[in-house]
């Protein structure tokens, strides 16, 4: 009974880890079960048995290590694809960025040279406008200052003449 407890426990552990992994660990059970009663009821000694399954072992050890080779070979092989197409692809998006950058700059570039245009078009005729503007200003300035110096002096003359001149000068009401 102590040969069949390690089955048993590996049909569990086969059954237990994937649903629907009962056939699986059925015909897992069955190959073992299988191995040790041929082992135990062969007609040969034990000393063949023993070099029987040691040659089996070593040959399936081996089969293992060219399947964990081949396996890493691939997933080292797929793992520099990706690499290189992730790399590819970078460098793709950063020539993207990089155009648009540039194409970016220019169109700034160009609505900059634009806007400089248009003003160095809108300032000479702004030039006038103000000029116009400052002359109408000055000119009502000086008619100001000389309808404030005609007052002034009317004022004054005023101011010099004596009362009764002054009431002379007035007109009677």
């Amino acid at each position: 009974m102590d040969v069949l407890a390690p089955t048993t426990e590996v049909f569990l552990v086969a059954h237990n880890e994937r649903n629907g992994g009962g056939i699986f660990g059925a015909f897992l059970l069955g190959g073992i079960f299988g191995a040790v009663l041929g082992l135990l009821f062969s007609p040969r000694s034990g000393k063949e048995n023993r070099d029987l399954v040691t040659d089996a072992a070593q040959r399936y050890l081996d089969e293992g290590k060219d399947l964990y080779e081949e396996g890493r070979s691939r997933v080292t092989g797929v793992y520099e694809s990706g690499r290189e197409v992730a790399a590819d692809k970078a460098d793709i998006v950063r020539q993207r960025i990089d155009a648009a950058r540039d194409r970016l700059k220019e169109q700034i570039d160009e609505t900059s040279e634009s806007t400089r245009e248009r003003v160095a078009e809108a300032v000479p005729a702004v030039k006038e406008k103000v000029s116009a503007a400052g002359e109408s200003a000055k000119r009502g300035i000086d008619a100001a200052q000389a309808k404030a110096v005609d007052a002034l002096d009317s004022l004054g003359e005023r101011a010099k003449k004596t009362p009764d001149e002054a009431a002379e000068a007035k007109p009677e009401s």
